[in-house]
């Protein structure tokens, strides 16, 4: 297969995983006008663990030793506030907005890697760090009256790119499924805890909504999954924004929203931002070569 060839079964697997991701996103948004966030993060993780159980027996329970727990345990921790922080934000934003905040995520993780990895970090990606933060800021339009979810997805976005830089850390010791296990028990466990003063029991049409979610967020991980292996991020990653179009499409869809002009704005910025963060890795890898 040419290398063309890889980079068109790649960009198709990468957009169709963030067709997954928005799916995801929209129903989680409804269910949020019926059930508590609390409840919704349980059940994400509940029915996260159920799908990966059989992989879990298949891989007998070796596959839970490590040396790293701690990291392990980290990774959870910062992933689990990026979701709360999320769930909450879809019940506030219009689904649009919060994929656009979400997108920030690979434009906030250089920065983090360069604090936490000592990996060096350009002046392009300063350039796009400073791009995407006008971005942002023309999306959330701060003033006195500022909307606190606004404020909640963006430290989603913040701690999601945490969670992401303790993978790439726990990669070079780590298998994936390891790592995804973990994170599922953990989560699962955290999440367990605000539902003695919160718990609410969700109707058969809720539980089949959320059984919905984790189905699509786990095939939005083997789609992402998928992707990569075809291609390098710096040929497909750029795909990844194809959320924001789908998540305002279905915005508009359902919930009659749209975006305002200035969002607008901050969307070209933000993947503009992200170009130049994709860019300067091919530089840096044919710099490395």
């Amino acid at each position: 297969m040419t290398n063309s060839q890889n980079i068109v079964r790649g960009a198709f697997f990468i957009v169709a995983s963030e067709l997954s991701f928005a799916l995801s996103a929209a129903i989680i948004k409804s269910v949020s006008a019926s059930l508590p966030n609390e409840s919704i993060v349980f059940f994400r993780n509940l029915f996260g663990l159920i799908i990966l159980t059989p992989l879990l027996i298949k891989n007998s329970p070796k596959i839970l030793q490590t040396d790293r727990l701690y990291l392990h345990l980290i990774r959870s921790g910062f992933g689990m506030v990026a979701m709360y922080c999320f769930f909450y934000a879809l019940a506030y934003l219009p689904l649009g907005d919060s994929m656009l905040i979400k997108s920030t995520i690979p434009l906030i993780i250089p920065f983090i890697s360069a604090i936490w990895l000592q990996e060096n970090i350009t002046y392009r990606v300063v350039l796009a760090g400073a791009l995407g933060f006008i971005g942002v800021f023309l999306i959330l339009e701060p003033t006195v009256d500022t909307n606190w979810a606004s404020l909640v997805a963006l430290t989603s976005s913040l701690m999601a790119a945490m969670a992401f830089v303790t993978v790439r850390k726990l990669s070079a010791t780590e298998p994936p499924l390891r790592t995804v296990s973990y994170f599922a028990i953990v989560g699962i466990t955290i999440s367990a805890i605000p539902l003695i003063w919160t718990w609410q029991t969700p109707t058969i049409s809720q539980c089949f909504l959320l059984m919905v979610v984790g189905l699509t967020t786990t095939i939005g991980q083997l789609l992402l999954t998928r992707g990569y292996q075809n291609a390098p991020a710096s040929s497909v990653g750029i795909f990844t924004y194809t959320s924001v179009p789908f998540g305002t499409f279905l915005g508009w869809l359902i919930w009659s929203e749209l975006l305002d002009k200035n969002s607008y704005i901050g969307a070209v910025l933000i993947v503009l931002a992200g170009t130049i963060v994709l860019r300067t890795k091919v530089i840096s890898n044919q710099s490395d070569n």
